[in-house]
């Protein structure tokens, strides 16, 4: 339940640390034992997927998406949810009218078991597609490939060039990577490969930086990943390739045919192989490729560790300030930071059509702050957060959920149309308290036959639920992330973030 009491942060250097590095080391204990499913030794306990298809999802009109926090999957930048798989995922939502909602991995939680159990509807974390994962879950076509190479620390004095040259090298990698099966195949064809396995909470990022660090000889990585580590981690050496052309794909449930229709003719749009088996790629997967894997300094200088505390809080530029007027009003400081994200993505010049502006996009019209002073991001923050704290009072008498999903539709749309939506639900014997049956009337007042009878008219609400959907699911997000690091709080510079591959 959400309140409008302050979330207090312990320890917030540590947690500024987490969210703003993706290579931080970390060594994790106590993990349960693997449940065998046929051949594989996948950790799991959800052995049969709900029904929840393309048409449940659309009917919810949110696609929840199974990932990591990691510089290819999904991460903060400045408060902004970015990463590969989130924008490329986000893209097919936006063109199939669904909100996308991020759910990250907690402390011992299984993504195939989050996915099965319908807590999520699909994986999207730079899986390889292999024998062992296709036993639980369904793979989309794929987008991307991608080869595994050996990575080695410049400690070891050589690079290695051929298989033959990891004679003696312990590699340390996951049991349920796909790197594990091809380093036990080669075994099995008589090289000499010494495998050393570590927690399944050693994501494959934070292996590179213990070999950076020399704490590791050797790992694997995929090549994309490897590159794009390779521009903020030193003493990196490439090795040998052990597999090539692996096929990089989303994982759904098995009774998704619709949801796995539908995501594939997504994807022959951006990715598909020509006659020759040479992979053709759009615009916009070239684009993305070329921010996240290839080339981007910005990126690079994201996760460069001298640059993040200095620059940046926990979550946005504005997190300090955001906290001291959050106290001020009572307000839950987190709800604050996402309702700015969606507003202006926290930048203080921002202009709405409509003549809102600021970060908290405030209609001068109906603030007591003159509009000059409302590029001040102080004043921006002050006056919305007074704002808001207005329409919570206004509907102080609901449980808190349902509190915040109404103010958050007044803040977008006003006052009188939510009213507006409100009789319209009584109207229709549903409860006016409610922003389950409060949004469906929003979207009713579309509708002429509907909107002609409200006093306010015409309101474009799906606009309204979108946009409180998104906040919600933004909170809900950025709680997961703060959650994550407080529970794997350890001293400064020593964090692990997971990211499976």
């Amino acid at each position: 339940m959400l309140h409008k009491d302050n979330i207090s942060i312990k320890n917030k250097r540590v947690i500024a640390l987490f969210l703003l590095s993706v290579f931080f080391l970390s060594c994790f204990e106590g993990k349960k034992e693997p449940t065998t499913i046929g051949s594989s030794e996948l950790t799991t306990t959800v052995t049969e997927p709900v029904s929840r298809d393309l048409t449940e999802i659309k009917q919810s009109g949110v696609l929840r998406m199974i990932t990591s926090y990691s510089s290819g999957a999904y991460f903060l930048y400045r408060g902004i949810q970015v990463g590969f798989e989130y924008e490329m995922l986000k893209e097919f939502a936006r063109k199939n009218d669904l909100a996308l909602e991020v759910v990250i991995p907690g402390e011992n939680e299984n993504p195939y078991d989050l996915l099965n159990s319908g807590a999520g509807d699909i994986i999207a974390a730079n899986y390889t597609i292999t024998p062992e994962r296709e036993e639980i879950v369904s793979f989309t076509r794929p987008y991307n490939l991608v080869n595994q190479i050996i990575v080695v620390s410049d400690e070891l004095g050589f690079q290695p060039e051929s298989i033959t040259d990891l004679g003696g090298i312990p590699i340390t990698i996951r049991r349920n990577s796909s790197y594990y099966l091809e380093l036990k195949e080669l075994q099995d064809q008589g090289f000499d490969i010494q495998i050393n396995l570590v927690s399944e909470e050693m994501d494959t990022e934070t292996l590179l930086f213990q070999v950076a660090s020399g704490n590791y000889v050797a790992t694997v990585a995929d090549d994309n990943i490897f590159y794009a580590s390779n521009k903020y981690m030193r003493g990196l050496v490439k090795g040998p390739v052990i597999s090539e052309r692996d096929e990089i794909a989303w994982a759904i449930r098995k009774n998704g045919s619709d949801l796995e229709a539908r995501l594939n003719r997504f994807l022959y749009q951006h990715f598909k192989y020509d006659e020759n088996g040479v992979p053709k790629r759009s615009t916009f997967l070239n684009v993305l490729r070329k921010k996240y894997y290839e080339g981007s300094s910005q990126i690079a200088d994201y996760f460069n560790p001298e640059l993040q505390t200095t620059q940046f809080g926990a979550i946005s530029p504005y997190d300090s300030l955001i906290q001291t007027v959050a106290d001020e009003f009572g307000l839950d400081w987190v709800m604050l930071t996402a309702i700015a994200a969606q507003e202006s993505k926290f930048d203080p010049y921002s202009e709405s059509w409509a003549g809102a502006v600021g970060i908290m996009q405030v209609l001068p019209r109906f603030s007591e702050v003159p509009k000059d002073s409302l590029y001040i991001p102080e004043h921006s923050i002050r006056e919305g957060a007074r704002i808001i704290n207005e329409h919570l009072d206004h509907y102080s008498y609901l449980d808190s959920t349902n509190q915040w999903q109404l103010a958050l539709a007044t803040y977008n749309a006003g006052m009188g149309h939510v009213a507006d939506a409100r009789r319209l639900s009584i109207d229709q014997n549903k409860n006016p308290n409610e922003w389950s049956t409060v949004s469906e009337s929003l979207l009713k007042l579309m509708q002429r036959r509907y909107y002609q009878h409200a006093r306010y008219g015409f309101c474009r609400g799906i606009e309204t639920v979108r946009y409180v959907n998104e906040i919600m699911n933004r909170y809900n997000t950025y709680q997961a992330i703060l959650a994550l690091a407080e529970t794997r709080s350890m001293p400064p510079g020593v964090f692990g973030i997971k990211t499976l591959n």
